[in-house]
């Protein structure tokens, strides 16, 4: 897993790294201009004319040595300084000096022009790094929301400058198109509302300390595939089915019944050695046809789930997809909740019918994983201010339920009732069609019943939906859309590519 650090935490970070490797500040200052300067040749030539906008503090120093050294590779290269009144760093001063004579620098004090940065194609924001606390004010606030306005190419040096690491942000924002961070992810990063001035992100590698980092606290992480494949159970020679597993997905509707078959598909793609779906009588020939692997139990109603009174001897149960939100639809979910005391995968209308009966929340075996999208989540939790806030709700009500409770989104979040949360990164906008949560429930259900940790298989079904029930997921999402494309996906195509997926981490 890769730590998710706060502002204070990367500082310490820092200065760890300049006391223990031993090296200079200016010198690992050096390093991550290098690092952004190696990442920018190789995707913007030098016919790009560059202008770089710098602070007076450590990231100004950033931009400052960035400003020189992609002078040296042959970039029409200007500066701006703003100087706003915050005091100059050692650093910052040092790499002024460094600056080649022949660079156009310009400070800037009072009102800005906006024509004077129109010449340039590029536009480098080091203004302020990740240590800002407030929103911008004065000349800063003002420089900012000039250069938004350029059509240029817009770059962030560590973090857009106005945007708060570990907080919901207000004011002027920098608005890149690329946000180049050294090392690690800051959470804001993750943040949806911060997309806008975030755009794509990509670490630096700058050689900061492995020790001083594993002596950081963290209870944010960003899923890594080499976690994914540590989690990872290969299969013996002389495994057989019953070795993986008995699941039972209830799901299903009339009319609803496609949602039964993707959540059956996937349990079965996951690597379950036994399902059984439990279907209202409409659904039986559509699950005995579309999915004959499965065993089918017929609920006594015609058309949805009412029927609780049957033999539960399963590993796991998937519940929730298409069952609609009937009143014995209720009552039947309260006697599967009562009966059975081991982890669950609960989605779709169970969610809703948790949210509309919240006694039945009390009921929830711990360890179980919901798997809410965001409105869904809105109806257990309640609204949210911002997306810092939602974050803070959603570990809350994982703590309170003593559940795995997966956020599903762009960057699907798992929250774990010790307090920990990780985030994916696999997935694509293709992914947002209907069936594709369907498709997670099953995959999760899948690995829940060859006996992963609901934290292993919510983890593995976001990075197979993006850690083998999150995981995995979102990697399959990635390697459809490659051969499909991202607007004609569909979720069964998630479920066609789950087997390579799994080769992938295997």
């Amino acid at each position: 897993m890769i730590k998710i650090l706060s502002a204070k935490q990367i500082k310490e970070l820092d200065g760890y790294t300049i006391q223990h490797e031993p090296i200079a500040s200016i010198d690992l200052m050096e390093r991550a201009c290098r690092a952004f300067v190696n990442w920018f040749v190789e995707h913007y030539n030098s016919t790009k004319k560059i202008g770089v906008i710098c602070g007076t503090g450590n990231n100004g120093g950033d931009g400052l040595g960035i400003a020189r050294m992609l002078y040296e590779w042959n970039y029409s290269v200007k500066v701006w300084i703003i100087r706003g009144g915050v005091h100059e760093t050692t650093d910052f001063t040092e790499n002024l000096k460094r600056l080649d004579s022949r660079i156009q620098i310009t400070e800037i004090k009072e009102a800005v022009d906006i024509a004077q940065f129109q010449d340039r194609s590029v536009i480098i924001d080091a203004v302020f790094g990740s240590g800002l606390t407030r929103p911008l004010e004065g000349i800063y606030e003002d420089v900012i929301a000039c250069v938004n306005q350029l059509k240029a190419i817009k770059l962030a040096v560590d973090i857009p400058s106005g945007l708060m690491a570990d907080h919901h942000s207000k004011g002027e924002i920098f608005q890149a198109h690329h946000t180049l961070s050294f090392q690690l992810p800051k959470l804001a990063f993750l943040m949806p509302e911060n997309f806008t001035y975030v755009g794509q992100w990509h670490l630096l590698d700058i050689g900061l300390s492995t020790a001083g980092l594993n002596e950081i606290e963290s209870h944010h992480y960003l899923l890594a595939p080499k976690s994914i494949k540590d989690l990872f159970k290969p299969r013996k020679r002389f495994d057989h089915k019953g070795k993986f597993g008995h699941a039972l997905i209830i799901a299903g509707s009339t009319g609803k019944m496609g949602a039964c078959i993707l959540a059956c598909r996937a349990a079965l793609r996951a690597g379950a050695g036994l399902l059984t779906s439990m279907v209202p009588r409409s659904g039986y020939p559509i699950i005995q046809i579309a999915v004959p692997e499965a065993m089918a139990l017929l609920d006594e109603s015609e058309d949805h789930f009412t029927y609780a009174d049957f033999d539960l001897n399963y590993d796991t149960i998937g519940i929730g997809p298409g069952i609609g939100q009937n009143p014995d639809t209720v009552s039947a979910f309260e006697k599967i909740l009562t009966r059975y005391r081991k982890p669950m995968v609960i989605d779709a209308d169970a969610l809703n019918l948790l949210a509309a009966n919240s006694t039945l929340q009390n009921l929830i075996p711990a360890g179980s994983i919901l798997t809410p999208h965001s409105k869904e989540f809105e109806r257990l939790a309640g609204a949210w201010d911002n997306d810092f806030d939602r974050l803070i709700k959603l570990q809350r009500f994982a703590r309170k339920i003593n559940c795995v409770v997966i956020l599903k989104g762009a960057h699907t979040t798992i929250a774990c009732p010790s307090g920990d949360t990780f985030f994916n990164i696999t997935g694509n906008p293709g992914m947002a069609t209907g069936g594709s949560g369907d498709v997670l429930t099953g995959i999760i259900t899948g690995l829940l019943a060859q006996h992963y940790s609901p934290q292993e298989a919510a983890l593995m079904g976001v990075y197979l939906h993006g850690l083998v029930g999150v995981y995995l997921h979102g990697l399959a999402g990635d390697l459809a859309a490659r051969e499909k494309g991202q607007v004609g996906l569909i979720a069964g195509d998630l479920i066609e590519f789950l087997p390579l997926t799994f080769k992938k981490i295997a």
